[in-house]
Formats: structure tokens, sequence, C-alpha cells
């Protein structure tokens, strides 16, 4: 999975797309799904202590960066992956996590 990050300067790139980087990776047979995520002002955080429901609104971390889209690819392995995650316009003002998915 590609977590895409970004600080608070990475909103006025929300509706530019992806130029072309989803068509390209679909065409590889790499991407599998992804979307990008409303602010972090607009999250609900969601925590149990001592069997009481907590919420706090906004990210319960705070942090410069924050994730705004996710992309599900699938590679052959970290090469691939580090290559993909290069490509997209958010790593250009962002960052890229790459982070396998758990598999059971």
């Amino acid at each position: 999975m590609l977590l895409i990050c970004g600080d608070e300067s990475a909103a006025e790139h929300a509706d530019e797309g992806c130029g072309g980087w989803s068509e390209e990776m679909s065409e590889r047979g790499v991407l599998q799904g992804g979307g990008g995520l409303r602010p972090p002002s607009e999250a609900t955080a969601v925590r149990v202590r001592d069997d009481e429901v907590l919420l706090t609104d906004g990210p319960f971390a705070e942090a410069k960066e924050q994730i705004g889209g996710y992309c599900i690819i699938e590679c052959a392995d970290l090469d691939e992956a580090i290559d993909v995650a290069a490509r997209h316009p958010a790593a250009g003002y962002g960052t890229i996590e790459i982070r396998p998915l758990w598999e059971p």
C-alpha cells in the first residue's frame, strides 16, 4: 500500500489528480485501488480504554504530515514498489510511504 502524506500545503494539490499516474499504473497492472481522504480536520479518532469509547475530533496524532490518500498496488518486489511510488506526483511535494499489507 502507498500512503500519500503531506503537510497543510498539500491541500492545494487536492484537485490536481495524478497527472496520468493512475492510468499508467493501471495499464502496468500494478494499481489495484485507492482513493483520497477528506482533510484531517474532518477525522474522528476512536479509542477504547477500560471499556469506555473515547472520541477525539481530528487526527489522534499531532504530526507535521498527515495521510491524504492511499493506493493499493501489487508489485513483484520492493524495488518495483519504490519505482511506482517515486513516479507518483505527490512524491514531489509530500511523502509516499510504502507499507506491505498484512497477509493472514
